[in-house]
This record gives C-alpha cells, structure tokens and sequence, in this order.
C-alpha cells in the first residue's frame, strides 16, 4: 500500500469512497455526507491523505493541525476492504503526521448515535472530553450530537 496526499483532481474520487464509508450512517443521516465541492473546501485548511494500492483507493483521512491540537476526521474505507485494519492504519498515520506538525493532541468527532465507535477508539487510547451540536441538523432523521474526544499523542508508542 502507497500513502501519498490527495489532489484536488482526487476530489471526485474522495466523495465517491466518503459516501460509500458513510452509506452506515443513513439510519439517520439525510444525503451524502459530502460532495466535492465540500472536499475541496475541507482541503482549504486541512488534507487527505489516501491509501492506495494496485485494486486501487482503500482508504482516505483528512487531517488538520491547529497549533498544538490536531484534528482527524472523515475517516472512511472502501466498504469491500473494511476489517483488515486499513482504518487503524490510517488513524495512526494521521496521528504521526500531526505529532510530526508539533501537535501535543489529537481530538475526533464522533455522533453520539454511532454506537460501535466509542468503544474502538477508546481502545486507540481517546478519552471522551464533551460534546459539540451536530451542524447539520436539517440532514438528520433524528436528534443526535458529536462526542469529543481526545488523545495525547506523546503516549503514542513508538511504530
């Protein structure tokens, strides 16, 4: 597998592998939950990185540094590829890539309604730290909200 950044020509692409990651979220979310004019926009202040193999993309990760706090977020694997640790390793590489940039924590958003999530990344060492309104509330069957959470990224052992 070959990790390279995404190109604004990839953000077809990208929305195309988001939506199909997301398709899990329709029990209440309305819509895609992104085209590429919205990657293109989160590539404003941010990037994707993909992971990329001979079948083609497996995975993507968009990543911002904020100062000392990275972000990570749209987290998404082709659905056939899903279980063989594509996700994990792409949440590692972003949490490099942000220890790299000098940032001290990582924070993810996660729906309150997405039940199997807390769990997995609580076991990547994210600890809950609040909660933030869901943004997009016309675009959603029911009341939901995002879980923060965090994780130092000095505690990340070494690769």
């Amino acid at each position: 597998m070959e990790l390279r950044d995404a190109t604004i020509e990839d953000a077809d692409r990208l929305a195309a592998l988001i939506n199909a990651a997301y398709r899990v979220e329709d029990f209440f979310k309305i819509g895609d939950r992104i085209d590429a004019a919205g990657v293109r926009h989160e590539m404003e202040s941010g990037r994707f990185l993909l992971l990329e193999d001979a079948a083609g993309t497996a995975g993507c990760v968009y990543v911002a540094v904020k100062g000392e706090l990275g972000y990570f977020g749209l987290l998404s694997v082709d659905p056939s590829r899903q279980g063989h640790g594509i996700g994990t390793t792409l949440m590692r590489t972003a949490e490099e890539f942000c220890l790299g940039a000098g940032c001290r924590t990582m924070e993810i958003l996660v729906v309150n309604l997405r039940n199997e999530l807390l769990p997995y990344y609580r076991r990547h060492g994210y600890v809950e730290a609040g909660t933030r309104p869901f943004p997009d509330t016309e675009r959603t069957s029911r009341p939901c909200h995002f879980v923060v959470l965090r994780k130092r990224l000095s505690l990340l052992p070494p690769s």
